[in-house]
């Protein structure tokens, strides 16, 4: 369950009709901040040195202790999301990328007494605060606003493309990058299954063994769905690291999130780049294709990626140890950027 755990610890989505910017202005990044419930929230702009009004996106990085820049605590300076808005602004798209609750410059803030209340919700409050921060700059078109989301972030996404408040910034397009296709804790469960398939094959693992963790996962989940709380002691195979006291509200919070269900309110006709790779143990194709259909009533654009790891880089592997590599973005997702983008 190593690899479980390490690739559940590690969000992004561009949208656009960019354009190539002029030689006679300059990209400049400011180090901004704005509020959520009483969060200060620390992140990044980065816009024309002169503002000129034009397209602008926000983007949401993975889960975990993963930063505005996509660097993760536990595996390195990923730097995907940095990377993303670079080219985004290669294509006259102005970003706004933000360290969300308990990363980066913006940290715990007043939740650190009680972390234990840092849940979905707090997640997508942060979001909703910085996608209207970023509609309120003077070099932002409004009409022209999107959300490029990695992983967990996708549903973050898909709440603003969803936001019914009259006051809440439209979302033009919508990039859902590698996303969460199910239920979390389903996920996880898949997970698990899949583990003890390869053990019990490999013979690193007996019949009696693999149902023991398959029990004790599947009562954790039961309790944690019905009560909000965790059994005592450890959970076998290192899945109290992906479920426990620590993390069960948020946990709990995600995992009454339907991607497939949420994905069906997003307004008619919105431009979507929907991207899963076959060796992405996360957003793998073949799990995609429920969400695909549940946002056929869009404008969507859905891309079968190849050995292209969790990151968006080229590593038919997925290992973890090669996510801080800084290699390049996958030209295959480039691709599909480039004509995503002009949207």
């Amino acid at each position: 369950m190593k690899a479980v755990v390490a690739v559940w610890l590690s969000l992004l989505l561009v949208v656009g009709l960019g354009t190539a910017c002029s030689s006679k202005d300059s990209w400049v990044e400011d180090e901004v901040t704005f509020t959520a419930d009483g969060l200060t929230i620390h992140g990044t702009y980065r816009h024309l040195k002169s503002n000129s009004v034009g397209p602008a996106a926000l983007l949401i990085s993975e889960s975990g202790n993963t930063d505005r820049n996509g660097d993760n605590a536990v595996v390195g300076p990923v730097g995907n999301m940095r990377q993303l808005a670079t080219y985004l602004s290669d294509h006259g798209v102005a970003t706004l990328r933000y360290d969300k609750v308990g990363t980066g410059k913006t940290g715990l803030g007043p939740y650190a007494s009680h972390r234990a209340d840092v849940g979905s919700a707090v997640y997508t409050t942060g979001a909703k605060a910085a996608v209207r921060f970023l509609a309120d700059q003077s070099g932002t078109d409004k009409a022209r606003i999107s959300t490029y989301a990695i992983g967990e972030g996708t549903t973050h996404a898909m709440a603003l493309a969803t936001d019914t408040d009259p006051a809440a910034p439209k979302i033009h397009s919508l990039g859902l990058l590698l996303p969460l296709t199910g239920r979390y804790l389903d996920l996880i469960t898949g997970r698990v299954n899949a583990d003890n398939a390869l053990q019990l094959k490999q013979g690193s693992k007996t019949q009696q063994q693999a149902d023991g963790v398959l029990a004790a996962w599947t009562d954790a989940v039961n309790q944690a769905r019905a009560t909000g709380t965790v059994p005592p002691g450890q959970l076998p195979d290192g899945l109290s690291a992906v479920l426990n006291p620590s993390n069960v509200k948020a946990v709990v919070e995600q995992d009454k999130i339907d991607p497939v269900a949420e994905a069906q309110h997003i307004p008619a006709g919105t431009p979507v780049l929907l991207a899963c790779s076959d060796t992405d143990s996360q957003a793998q194709c073949t799990a995609t294709t429920a969400l695909a259909d549940a946002l056929a009533h869009t404008a969507l654009t859905f891309v079968q990626l190849k050995g292209v790891s969790h990151v968006l880089r080229d590593d038919p592997a997925d290992n973890a140890a090669n996510y801080a590599k800084q290699d390049p973005l996958s030209p295959q997702l480039i691709t599909a950027l480039d004509q995503f983008v002009t949207k």
